[in-house]
């Protein structure tokens, strides 16, 4: 119980850190002055619309022909590929804020058999869609009351937190075939 704890702090404390500065590299053109109250829906859509650019723009950088890239050399065994991190990431959106926005993880059940990337990165970009969704309903008030499906706040944490480990594998992923993601490219 003691170590689930501590991954459990160890998690929340990793992605407040994360949280805080996705939200300052996102929000430096449009800073609000210092003493500005901002909404839950208002803070957290604002790290939800970086992490979006930087999944959508990662997934539209991989090539239609890579796109079921999985690597196979090293401790890679039984990986999703490309797509299968891009469906898994339009899945867990439902799941994180489909109870929220009026749909339900199940609606996520077909993106399973989507094949190609059109259709996958639709997918992906309906699923942030419903993420917004949901986001936006959130206030001071309800961020924290206790639904069957758990806290608009803390799905929502947990949730930006599980979309930036499967990124950091979309770029591995990008970099093993020799394409720089947009994010780390040069900006002009």
């Amino acid at each position: 119980m003691k170590i689930h704890r501590s991954l459990a702090g160890l998690t929340l404390c990793c992605t407040l850190a994360a949280s805080t500065l996705a939200f300052a590299q996102a929000a430096k053109p449009e800073m609000p002055a210092p003493g500005t109250k901002m909404s839950p829906s208002e803070t957290y859509n604002k790290l939800l619309n970086n992490f979006e650019k930087e999944i959508v723009d990662a997934a539209e950088a991989m090539p239609e022909e890579k796109f079921n890239f999985a690597p196979t050399q090293g401790e890679f065994k039984d990986v999703r590929s490309f797509a299968g991190q891009v469906k898994h990431l339009a899945q867990a959106n439902y799941y994180f804020w489909g109870s929220f926005a009026g749909s339900s993880a199940e609606a996520a059940g077909p993106i399973d058999k989507l094949t190609s990337k059109a259709d996958i990165v639709k997918a992906l970009k309906d699923s942030f869609a419903l993420s917004h969704k949901a986001i936006d309903s959130m206030t001071a008030e309800n961020a924290f009351t206790m639904t069957k499906g758990g806290t608009l706040g803390g799905m929502t944490t947990f949730g930006l937190a599980h979309m930036m480990d499967h990124y950091g594998q979309m770029v591995v992923y990008l970099r093993m075939n020799v394409i720089v993601p947009p994010a780390s490219r040069p900006k002009s």
